[in-house]
């Protein structure tokens, strides 16, 4: 006779960036009575600087959810608990009749104690050893609990070590490897990720994997909403009230709670001055409608006139790198930066946003046109991770998507200017001595007067006009 063992694991609230505290959960993926395997992700959570899916890290059956959809909940507070099934083991030939029955039955010892993983989706394993807290084991308190279903679940075993598996197939009890926006894309097309091939670096599974195996498939795609010109999505305003109903109040957190701290903290911290410029950017809209036409930068790469000012800026940084500094008021010193980060505002839902761009200065345009794509469609998704939002040096935001010529943007906080991008209007315009129709934008460069004085900042936006102006100066100056 055998007696199934059964255990409590409990799985906490997460540190998902660093200097967080706190955390929203946005919705459950799972159910009490729901199986769940390791690496399963269970929850989609919002923190101040982005929404994070986190998955489980061990096999067994959801006991408890034990704080609702909309909650906000501390770093370190259990927030699901999971039934694990361990070893069966024989039932003690003659136990004492007046033995307790109350009395919890000690898991077997020689039940290996799982590997502890990262909890955050895409961060790796957790090199080091960490020491644990005791687990606590009964079966009076899973059957009390946990609500009993029509049919009693099959206990779920240790995963047994995985064979070799085909090259089409991820090996089972293994979490395919794939970006967050490509989790979401074979969600949408009801894709299974651990049937696609990988052909990325590493084993990581690619957009372009998960629309083959689809094709392959022939399984009827999700329409997919296509990428807008810019950066910046429009967001979803909080409901209106009707008219002659009382006030609506929106509880100010996540995102936007954060966006508001930081933005008063830069408003009244950095001295900020801003400079406009009108530039004539009709080569430039030429140059993008040619290059989208052409195809020179790749068969499924989206050229859109962001593009060309985000290459103009980062090549009159090259020419001007003091604006790519930083002040450090502890240690009173002007840090010159090594590399650009370039950010992008992007604005969301949940609020605004700025993603960077590692090492933008270092790409070609076709590598710079392939990150500021990724950039887009992560941020759209709301899956941009909080890595992805540190270390900005100096950041683009475009404010011309939503029809407005331009504004006086307050920097993003520790950075040392940021660059406003126009709407693009047809004008009157003197052009070779004639006034003609030219397509004109506005640029405003605002920065901190404390380490870019003005000649700076003045070089930094007339380069930039100027390459707007003549694109090809791209070339000869870059």
């Amino acid at each position: 006779m055998t007696t199934e063992v059964r255990s409590l694991r409990e799985f906490k609230m997460p540190d998902v960036g660093e200097g967080l505290t706190e955390a929203e959960i946005l919705s459950w993926y799972v159910k009490p009575g729901d199986t769940v395997t390791d690496g399963q992700v269970v929850c989609e959570v919002e923190t101040a600087k982005a929404a994070v899916e986190l998955p489980i890290p061990f096999n067994g059956v959801v006991e408890t959810l034990h704080f609702p959809e909309g909650a906000t909940v501390d770093v370190g507070t259990v927030i699901i608990s999971i039934a694990v099934a361990g070893e069966a083991g024989a039932a003690a030939p003659a136990a004492p009749a007046a033995a307790p029955a109350q009395a919890p039955v000690p898991a077997p010892a020689e039940e290996p104690e799982p590997e502890r993983r990262e909890v955050l989706v895409g961060y790796g394993p957790r090199t080091g050893g960490s020491q644990r807290r005791a687990r606590r084991t009964t079966t009076t308190k899973v059957a009390a609990t946990r609500p009993a279903p029509a049919a009693a679940p099959a206990p779920v075993a240790a995963p047994a070590p995985a064979a070799p598996a085909p090259v089409t197939e991820v090996p089972s009890g293994e979490r395919p490897l794939a970006k967050p926006p490509v989790r979401k894309l074979a969600k949408d097309l009801g894709v299974d990720l651990r049937a696609v091939t990988p052909t990325g670096r590493d084993g990581v599974i690619t957009r372009e994997d998960v629309h083959a195996h689809a094709a392959a498939q022939a399984a009827p795609a999700a329409p997919v909403a296509p990428v807008a010109e810019t950066a910046v999505a429009e967001p979803a305003a909080p409901q209106a009230p009707v008219s002659g109903a009382g006030d609506v109040r929106v509880p100010i957190k996540g995102v936007r709670k954060a966006t508001a701290q930081a933005m008063v903290a830069s408003a009244f911290t950095a001295p900020h001055v801003t400079e406009f410029v009108q530039v004539d950017v009709t080569r430039t809209m030429k140059f993008v409608r040619r290059l989208k036409e052409s195809g020179e930068l790749g068969r499924d790469v989206r050229v859109s006139p962001l593009l060309i000012v985000a290459k103009a800026l980062l090549t009159a940084i090259k020419r001007h790198p003091g604006i790519n500094a930083q002040w450090d008021e502890a240690a009173q010193e002007i840090v010159l930066k090594g590399q650009v980060n370039l950010g992008i505002a992007a604005a969301t839902p949940r609020g605004l946003i700025v993603p960077n761009i590692k090492d933008a200065g270092s790409r070609t345009l076709s590598g710079l046109a392939t990150s500021l794509g990724e950039l887009v469609e992560t941020a759209r998704q709301g899956k941009t991770s909080p890595a992805d939002m540190q270390g900005g040096t100096i950041t683009i935001t475009n404010v011309g998507v939503f029809g407005v010529d331009t504004g006086t943007p307050i920097l993003n906080p520790g950075e040392a200017a940021i660059l406003a991008f126009g709407a693009v209007r047809e004008l009157p315009w003197v052009h070779k001595g004639k006034v003609v129709p030219r397509q004109v934008t506005t640029l405003a460069l605002s920065f901190d007067h404390r380490l870019v004085d003005g000649e700076l900042g003045s070089k930094v936006l007339a380069d930039v006009a100027a390459l707007l102006e003549r694109p090809k100066r791209l070339i000869t100056w870059g």
